[in-house]
């Protein structure tokens, strides 16, 4: 069973295949996870095994806390290449998270003007404006869409909300016109009895329709990296990825691969 929990709402840096050196901010719990999916991929365990009992860290501790981090940083001369909004969960979910957003644009170009600002988020609350507005004004506003396929998602996605819909979703995201990178998982093997390979034509296909409307700037697609929670997923292979890399470009959308 996976075990990565931050317990700060400040951690690394670390260096990330997709954005270099990452200062990580979580905005959830310190003993547990909070999020509006419950992903068969996620390193931070079910959401079952981690039920948090402490509050979310609040905007004036996440604000104390980075600031102090980068006084550090800057003193021993290192700075970071973005500035990653992740941890314990669904970031967008906290209350304050458009005043967070601020926070860290204003720390950012004080002590490292260069750094980029990430939000790595499952869309689920994109229809908030509040939440629209605050992603609007970061450098990288990762989104994710691991298919269109609904059962695919109520299988590995495995949102907590019943009303969950996909195609909401997808309209949500083109209202970024285009301020959006799509972050998409591929991945294979089984959870349980059931196939999770999503590699294939049948979800790549349905999928690259849906970047047409979405029109976004680029896509991320990822494997597995980390230790899983559930031990029977495989990771897509690199000639797998290349060429779902391709099929995105294909279509005038720039595209990176993680592998």
């Amino acid at each position: 069973m996976s075990t990565v929990i931050y317990s700060a709402p400040i951690y690394g840096p670390v260096h990330s295949r997709r954005l270099g050196i990452s200062l990580g901010i979580n905005l959830l719990p310190p003993d547990g996870k909070s999020c509006t999916f419950d992903c068969i991929y996620c390193e931070c365990g079910f959401n079952k095994d981690r039920h948090p009992t402490l509050p979310r860290h609040t905007r004036q501790e996440v604000a104390l806390a980075l600031e102090k981090q980068l006084q550090k940083m800057q003193k021993d001369g290192e700075y970071p290449d973005v500035l990653t909004f992740a941890g314990n969960g669904e970031p967008t979910s906290h209350p304050d998270f458009a005043g967070i957003i601020d926070d860290t644009i204003r720390l950012r170009d004080l002590y490292c003007p260069n750094a980029k600002i990430s939000v790595l988020s499952n869309s689920t609350f994109i229809h908030r404006q509040e939440v629209h507005d605050a992603l609007m004004k970061v450098d990288n506003n990762i989104l994710k869409l691991d298919t269109v396929s609904p059962d695919y998602i109520r299988k590995v996605d495995r949102p907590v909300s019943p009303h969950y819909d996909v195609q909401r979703i997808i309209e949500d995201l083109k209202t970024f016109q285009g301020h959006v990178i799509i972050q998409t998982m591929f991945m294979k093997g089984k959870m349980g009895e059931s196939d999770v390979d999503n590699t294939h034509d049948a979800y790549v296909l349905p999928w690259l329709e849906a970047l047409k409307d979405i029109k976004p700037m680029e896509v991320m697609i990822y494997t597995i990296d980390r230790e899983t929670p559930d031990h029977d997923l495989l990771k897509a292979s690199h000639a797998e990825l290349d060429h779902i890399k391709a099929e995105v470009e294909a279509i005038g959308i720039p595209c990176t691969a993680s592998y």
